[in-house]
């Protein structure tokens, strides 16, 4: 009473061989359907959960997945996360989470991950591999995900940046502002994020459909982060002539945009239209007007795809690309409004 079931028990109870109960863990093919179903149908009758270290050591597999995420209490990686662990939880694999913040970190944890045989696989938020990494990887065969960025010879789960930021500035040149500002990330290519390049991209051709530029002096980059977007609001606020909008790289800058309008008493909407990027839960709460991209939902398809890979030939790469959609809600309006 009170033990925990083993293997025997599962055997004994389906009327097979402890090596049947074996190969239908293993997702064997050499089993038939019935019996599969069978043994199947005892290991949740008797509540039977593999022993991880006898499991690894029959399989070769670790049973871990490795998680490499910039800034990992950032909002929309933790959403990402969520939606990971999510996927994970059902399956035999727990979750290493290797967090980044240093480029330097970024470097020795992709060196980490492929120079030893710790994890079953890898999934990368956000932090591109270079040419080398990636051969790396594919000369270890640890099957690797790439979510929210890229690289030509290994899958990935993305969205169309550049399209999200024509989203948000066409939402603006709809309203009929024509001042539009953009408010992104500083280029650093020792993290290889590219995400805020692009969305700038985005707005700029917006722009020009309309026959118009993004001018310097309403473009601003920095650091991410509510107080570094507070300081940067305040320099295009203190210009002769202010921007009547601006474009955001995330909802978080969005936040400290309005924040220093507030501060500034300029009225969002009447006299700054504000527009974010990814729709966190926040968003929502403070009416912000913004491009929603599935970050938990994101998180779950690589998981899937990654789980998916682990055990079969890798195969060639895919790429999955997903929606995005433009929400309105109070911090957007007309012009002069």
């Amino acid at each position: 009473m009170g033990e925990r079931a083993t293997i025997g028990d599962v055997a004994a109870r389906a009327g097979v061989g402890v090596g049947t109960v074996s190969r239908v863990l293993n997702d064997s093919r050499n089993v038939s359907e019935d019996t599969r179903e069978r043994v199947l149908r005892v290991i949740r009758d008797l509540d039977y959960r593999p022993n991880r270290r006898a499991r690894a050591l029959s399989t070769g597999r670790t049973q871990s997945i490795a998680v490499i995420a910039p800034f990992a209490t950032e909002p929309s990686v933790v959403e990402r996360l969520r939606g990971i662990s999510h996927v994970l939880h059902g399956s035999d694999h727990d979750l290493t989470l290797l967090d980044v913040a240093t480029p330097d970190q970024r470097d020795q944890q992709y060196r980490a991950v492929a120079a030893g045989d710790r994890f079953d696989g890898l999934l990368a938020i956000s932090l591109a591999p270079t040419d080398e990494e990636a051969e790396q990887l594919a000369r270890v065969g640890l099957p690797t995900v790439l979510l929210d960025c890229e690289h030509p010879d290994l899958p990935r789960v993305v969205i169309d940046d550049v399209r999200g930021g024509m989203l948000a500035t066409r939402h603006l040149l709809q309203l009929g502002h024509r001042r539009i500002a953009f408010m992104g990330d500083v280029a650093d290519d020792r993290f290889r994020f590219s995400a805020s390049a692009r969305r700038r991209e985005g707005c700029e051709l917006a722009l020009k459909a309309y026959g118009l530029a993004l001018e310097e002096r309403y473009v601003r980059a920095g650091p991410h982060g509510r107080a570094v977007a507070h300081r940067l609001t305040d320099e295009l606020l203190a210009l002769a002539e202010p921007p009547s909008a601006i474009v955001t790289a995330s909802d978080t800058r969005a936040l400290g945009v309005i924040e220093a309008a507030n501060s500034a008493g300029v009225r969002v909407p009447q006299e700054l239209s504000v527009v974010g990027f990814d729709d966190l839960d926040v968003a929502a709460y403070v009416g912000l007007t913004t491009v929603r991209q599935p970050l938990r939902a994101s998180g779950g398809i690589a998981a899937r795809m990654l789980l998916e890979r682990i055990g079969r030939p890798l195969g060639e790469p895919v790429e999955k690309m997903l929606e995005l959609e433009l929400v309105p809600r109070r911090t957007t309006a007309v012009a002069g409004a």
